[in-house]
């Protein structure tokens, strides 16, 4: 149960009943947070001593954490942890998919939030490739569409290797990209500067942000010169 800094409103009531098992549960409500969130205190008969955490009435009724006060004092133990309600995994996959293509890696981090065990979220990606949902191979292409007219070859490798795309798929492309690195960097050149570098200083602005966006140095030289020139 998280407490937050702030004022509270406290509002104390009391009701009694019987728990089903031959006890009586007194319930207490002792206040409401900032958050809208009411703090329920339960007394058994059999001297249980439990308090739960749950949206005031009026709010959304999504979650409710239960913990039992310890014999030894005011420390609290968590009895169940809150199952969020919403879409499954799978639906939530759907949709992020139905927006862009997704690595495989990609989409598991975006699903962890929402599982309740880590456990569940690989079964779900292997039915969405068997489905055809999910590919990293589409995402490997759909990724290098996005980039290849801002960035280099090694700037784009660099980004598929991390979202784990399989090595034998991305030395394909960083050849195709190769292909095309001097022609594209150009593009990417006449969109910032207006004339090629008239001295060192000019060279070196120039290389630099060529270089940032990870072209190769050849293609760098070969477009801008050796920048031996002086004023």
């Amino acid at each position: 149960m998280i407490h937050r800094p702030g004022a509270s409103r406290s509002r104390r009531s009391a009701s009694t009943r019987d728990s089903g098992d031959g006890g009586f549960e007194t319930m207490r409500s002792s206040k409401t947070d900032d958050d809208g969130f009411e703090t329920m205190r339960r007394s058994r008969a059999d001297g249980g001593d439990f308090e739960s955490s749950r949206p005031a009435s009026g709010k959304d009724d999504t979650t409710e954490t239960l913990t039992r006060r310890s014999t030894r004092g005011d420390d609290f133990e968590t009895l169940g942890k809150p199952k969020p309600r919403g879409p499954s995994l799978k639906a939530r996959a759907v949709g992020y998919l139905s927006r862009r293509e997704y690595a495989r890696n990609e989409l598991a981090r975006k699903l962890q939030p929402y599982a309740e065990d880590a456990s569940d979220i690989d079964p779900v990606l292997d039915a969405l490739e068997k489905e055809g949902w999910l590919s990293t191979e589409r995402f490997a292409q759909s990724l290098v569409h996005r980039r290849a007219g801002r960035q280099g070859t090694a700037r784009i490798v660099q980004e598929l290797r991390q979202h784990g795309v399989a090595e034998d798929q991305v030395a394909q492309l960083r050849d195709d990209l190769r292909a095309t690195e001097y022609q594209r960097a150009l593009e990417v050149w006449h969109k910032r500067f207006s004339a090629k570098p008239a001295d060192r200083n000019q060279y070196a602005k120039q290389a630099r942000f060529l270089a940032g966006r990870g072209f190769a140095h050849d293609v760098i030289r070969r477009l801008l010169g050796d920048g031996r020139e002086d004023d």
